[in-house]
């Protein structure tokens, strides 16, 4: 067959979801039909415009996942996109226990393949609001993750326990601005410096006092005074997993309605009733 694009007739017209090759045949334009166009003079431009014309999606709300003529090609860029989004942000979030809030270019980057999954899904109303979910709940989970990272990590690994006040250290920092940082004295005898000051702290009375502080047992982080209850990150906790959640369920719904629509014909149509057996009712479509 002739060529179009690097590809015969035969291959273009293959890729064209099954729904699209029946309305083809149905306007007289059969893949027998498109052979013929394409040998005649001029014909391989007409053949590529007629296909690239029923490559497109015929509703806005279409969520047909690719050009591919079969449910597997359709449902498969939903789910690389799902894939590279959770990859990226679970990178990001282990990232954090080396480069604490700076694990924030690393979603960065992997925000870039994000992008790139993304504009490899069709490009239809439906497509984008599916793909713009999942683009603004990337965004959540990677910003807020690589800043609260460290108080989830706590409050799941971190244990309470009693730590005694060590006398603080006093720095001169830039422009003469005289800086306190507050250490404690832990169980085993290690003086750590810790995460945030409190008020009894910085003054060198309270040295020796005991109070609670959040150790962590890897000691990677610094302990935090006071319980559990005095770490932040449980509201953030709580936004990213309804980000997560918007996250995984964009993709999946975008991924299900594209094979459903292969399943049944002609997206926006209804499925066949009785006596219509290619599920073609009265009416228009949605």
């Amino acid at each position: 067959m002739a060529p179009g694009d690097g590809q015969t007739v035969d291959e273009q017209f293959a890729r064209l979801p099954r729904s699209r090759q029946r309305e083809l045949e149905e306007k007289g334009l059969g893949l027998s039909r498109l052979r013929e166009i394409a040998l005649e003079k001029g014909g391989e431009p007409a053949v590529r415009h007629i296909l690239a014309e029923h490559s497109r999606p015929s509703s806005r709300w279409d969520f047909d996942g690719d050009r591919g003529a079969d449910e597997g090609r359709a449902v498969w860029p939903w789910i690389r996109l799902l894939l590279v989004a959770v990859v990226g942000v679970v990178l990001c979030l282990l990232s954090t226990y080396v480069l604490n809030s700076s694990a924030l270019f690393v979603g960065a980057v992997c925000g870039v393949a994000v992008a790139w999954a993304g504009f490899r899904t069709r490009r239809s109303l439906g497509g984008l609001v599916a793909c713009g979910l999942v683009a603004v709940a990337y965004v959540a989970l990677v910003w807020v993750g690589s800043y609260a990272a460290d108080e989830w990590y706590l409050h799941l690994r971190g244990q309470e326990t009693t730590v005694t006040y060590a006398k603080p250290l006093h720095e001169q920092a830039s422009h003469g601005v005289r800086v306190t940082y507050c250490r404690v004295t832990l169980p085993d005898g290690t003086v750590r410096r810790v995460f945030e000051n409190d008020k009894r702290c910085t003054d060198e009375t309270q040295v020796g006092a005991k109070t609670l502080a959040v150790v962590d047992p890897s000691d990677h982080y610094r302990p935090v005074l006071g319980g559990k209850s005095a770490l932040g990150g449980i509201a953030a906790a709580y936004g990213c997993l309804g980000a997560a959640a918007v996250l995984v369920l964009a993709p999946l719904a975008a991924a299900v309605l594209s094979r459903s629509n292969e399943r049944r014909g002609r997206p926006g149509e209804p499925d066949a009733g009785p006596g219509e057996p290619d599920g073609r009712a009265g009416g228009t479509d949605v």
